[in-house]
């Protein structure tokens, strides 16, 4: 008889904008499936960019207005991602943030 296991939960990790910051709600996840919520709980209106350190590929999110919340899910590989808003001067004054994707168990 052979077992099929179930695929594993998607990691979840949560980036709170605010004005001027960027708060994960945690600072690692295990690689493959993850959901990326860019919650926005700031008064002006926020982005997010998502790129994987000496990678190319940028991932990015509409802009949320305050209250607003945006979810992505995506494929991570471990590593190392910069995250940040690209609107105006947001990421200069603070808007970024770096998140730990590390291998998963197994894999």
């Amino acid at each position: 008889m052979i077992v099929t296991l179930p695929a594993p939960p998607p990691a979840r990790v949560q980036v709170v904008a605010r004005e001027f910051s960027l708060t994960l709600s945690r600072q690692t996840i295990k690689a493959g499936t993850a959901i990326v919520e860019l919650a926005n709980f700031g008064e002006d209106a926020h982005d997010l960019r998502l790129q994987r350190v000496g990678g190319t590929k940028v991932y990015g999110w509409p802009v949320a207005e305050s209250g607003a919340v945006e979810d992505r899910t995506l494929r991570l590989v471990p590593g190392r991602y910069r995250l940040w808003c690209s609107i105006a001067n947001h990421r200069a004054r603070g808007m970024a943030a770096m998140l730990t994707v590390i291998r998963a168990a197994g894999s």
